[in-house]
């Protein structure tokens, strides 16, 4: 780790710091939205919707492959943040090898597993006779590269963890371009369709795989990548995992919950599912600012737990001031110009409508879900893995009882409203724990609580 990064780990302002940990992390997750979004559009000029469903059939098998990614990033990357503050650069050394080992170990072992039962797996995605051959080529293709989308989604946390923000966000970014390059390539050079598009989502997370790896070779102080270093301990294990885990349930939760919230959806027609899509797409920009600044600090939390907590503390209340305001400014621009945002969208009076009053709901949804990120980032950072798994298994368990009561009695409505009401619980848990746990995080604490 260069003196660089010990500057925004340890003595620039609270804000300056904040800013160079979130900042990447927000251009690089807006990025990754800007793929998807081109990817689906390229694909798209072939004009055919059996290869658009196979993309679309296939996203929770990348979902998949990518929490595998961060179960071992996550717990390692954390793990490695607190290390660097107690200055135990060995052990550092260690978890960084454990990681990179053990992700493509995992990935390859998915790899495996997902190649003997490639029948079974399009058929559980729900491919229908049109789209099955698409989306058994993407799947294969996928499955192939399993191990490097694994390793990339790895590097690139425990890079950040050690400071290197920037370096994580040229990592991503990369990946990006490389992958819009390759798809123009395959789709109107090479015409390989929807194998194309999955070699070309592989081959750019091998690349930004390999930039990482030059980076952690080449210019980090304290992490490698060198088998020598390899060593699996009580210690690692538990740490990495304690934290990993939570994070690959809650990934696995999030995406389950989404298919759940549009089978409800269903029941109130076809304009219900697309009003929730159109207001989805447009809380992207304010979703990634607010989530992206939780997960960005976490390594800084993580740091200052073991060097210096009333840094913690001080990082805790400015994000959640810049929280608040951020909220506050983007709640008046949704209330003010829902219509003419859904109608960029869609030109159907009762679409707008529909829209417009599910986009004022899910905006509430999304502002207590960065409140309740940053709870579950307050937690792994601190290595309290208990509160982060029981975070983790409320998020995804609250919503599916919440549903069928709030339907049951307000109907679409409570449909709705039950992204919201769930999330608010979830908050109300994540903010009772870290109330009990605050002596054990920082004696201070209080005082934050009460503000």
């Amino acid at each position: 780790m260069n003196q660089d990064s010990l500057y925004y780990f340890e003595q620039a302002p609270i804000r300056k710091a904040v800013a160079h940990f979130a900042v990447p992390m927000i251009l690089g997750t807006s990025m990754s939205v800007i793929y998807s979004i081109l990817n689906a559009y390229f694909l798209g000029t072939l004009h055919n919707t059996a290869m658009l469903t196979a993309l679309a059939l296939t996203l929770p098998l990348f979902a998949l492959i990518m929490a595998f990614g961060h179960l071992i990033g996550m717990g390692s990357g954390t793990f490695i943040s607190r290390l660097l503050g107690e200055h135990q650069y060995d052990e550092v050394r260690h978890v960084s090898s454990f990681a990179f080992y053990s992700s493509l170990i995992i990935g390859i072992i998915v790899m495996l597993i997902g190649l003997l039962n490639v029948d079974h797996i399009v058929q559980l995605l729900g491919a229908t006779t049109t789209s099955l051959h698409f989306t058994k080529q993407y799947i294969i293709v996928m499955l192939l590269g399993a191990p490097f989308v694994a390793l990339f989604f790895t590097l690139e946390n425990i890079v950040r963890s050690e400071g290197a923000a920037i370096t994580s966000m040229m990592g991503m970014i990369l990946s990006v371009i490389v992958n819009i390059m390759l798809d123009v390539l395959v789709i109107f050079v090479f015409h390989w369709d929807v194998i194309g598009v999955a070699t070309a989502t592989v081959i750019s997370n091998i690349i930004a795989s390999l930039f990482y790896m030059y980076y952690i070779h080449s210019k980090s102080e304290f992490l490698t990548i060198s088998y020598k270093w390899f060593k699996i301990s009580k210690t690692i294990v538990t740490n990495v995992f304690k934290i990993g885990v939570p994070v690959f349930i809650m990934s696995i939760f999030l995406g389950a919950m989404a298919l759940i919230l549009n089978l409800f959806l269903a029941n109130y027609g076809n304009e219900a599912i697309a009003a929730y899509g159109i207001s989805s797409r447009i809380l992207q920009f304010p979703e990634f600012i607010l989530l992206g600044l939780c997960e960005g600090i976490v390594p800084l939390i993580a740091f200052s737990f073991t060097a210096n907590k009333l840094r913690m503390k001080q990082t805790i209340t400015f994000t959640i001031r810049m929280m608040v305001t951020c909220a506050f400014i983007f709640g008046i621009i949704v209330f003010f110009t829902s219509n003419t945002l859904i109608s960029f969208f869609t030109t159907d009076s009762t679409l707008i409508e529909m829209g417009s009053y599910i986009l004022h709901v899910t905006f509430l949804s999304l502002f207590v879900t960065g409140l309740t990120t940053l709870f579950i980032g307050i937690f792994q950072a601190t290595a309290q893995g208990t509160a982060a798994f029981v975070m983790s298994i409320i998020q995804g368990v609250t919503l599916i009882p919440t549903l069928f009561i709030a339907q049951h009695y307000f109907g679409f409505h409570g449909v709705v409203w039950s992204l919201f009401i769930a999330e608010f619980i979830s908050f109300l848990v994540g903010a009772t724990m870290l109330y009990l746990l605050r002596h054990q995080l920082q004696p201070d604490l209080d005082s934050l609580l009460q503000k």
